[in-house]
């Protein structure tokens, strides 16, 4: 299987291609590249610049009215950055059928109201790879990996203060959820950002700047065989 840590110096040029393909890749279409940090360190805008598919797992949100959310320590407030508030079941389902038929189902969601609003089919349309990028991306490797559709797995990482700006920037624009709610929650998530990369590394996403993430997408596409989406947004250094 895949070491996702296994490159040396954050190179992408010494991958050994055995690691890659395990014993059930006859059995699959398409494979994975897991991308995962903290809230807004940058992960929907990297996704699209590989120009491959991107399904994003975020949708797979648990609804404002389920029993099951978690609720942040000392507060009335929905602790939405804990996976516990994520349906990852639905998700691994997702991203395995994908891999093997190419298609699924997936939630639409609505942020600012925490509900699904309906459901659309989502296709790789015979891309070999394809990106899944949310903040629980990392809590899935594991069982990617047991499934055998994972290609890499990678865990953006910046400077606090800067992912603080972008992300409430992004969550004001957008109207995610009331200021003063955003305002707590992200300078509880600037404190807690070197543990929660911490967090995902451990659970085996690679801790990397954008241009590294890029090149390791680049070297997935190019084993997979869907090099020509990403050549033109990778770095050519250490490609």
């Amino acid at each position: 299987m895949l070491d996702t840590n296994g490159l040396p110096g954050g190179s992408t040029s010494r991958v050994d291609a055995s690691d890659w393909c395990p014993v059930t890749a006859h059995a699959i279409a398409t494979r994975v590249v897991l991308l995962t940090g903290p809230s807004g360190s940058g992960k929907s805008s990297l996704a699209a610049r590989t120009g491959l598919p991107v399904l994003r797992l975020d949708d797979f949100y648990k609804e404002a009215d389920d029993p099951t959310l978690p609720r942040v320590p000392g507060s009335l407030d929905i602790d939405w950055d804990s996976p516990a508030s994520w349906d990852a079941d639905a998700a691994v389902a997702a991203v395995v059928e994908l891999c093997r038929t190419g298609r699924t189902a997936v939630p639409e969601y609505d942020i600012a109201t925490s509900s699904r609003t309906g459901t659309t089919l989502f296709a790789t349309d015979g891309a070999p790879l394809f990106v899944a990028e949310g903040i629980f991306a990392a809590d899935i490797v594991t069982r990617l990996r047991e499934h055998g559709v994972l290609a890499d797995a990678l865990c953006l990482r910046g400077r606090p203060s800067t992912t603080f700006r972008r992300r409430l920037l992004r969550d004001l624009k957008e109207g995610r959820k009331s200021v003063p709610m955003l305002l707590r929650r992200g300078w509880r998530l600037m404190r807690a950002e070197r543990g929660i990369v911490a967090r995902q590394a451990a659970l085996g996403a690679h801790p990397c700047g954008k241009e590294e993430a890029l090149g390791r997408v680049s070297a997935a596409a190019g084993l997979c065989g869907a090099a020509e989406s990403v050549v033109a947004a990778a770095p050519t250094a250490g490609v």
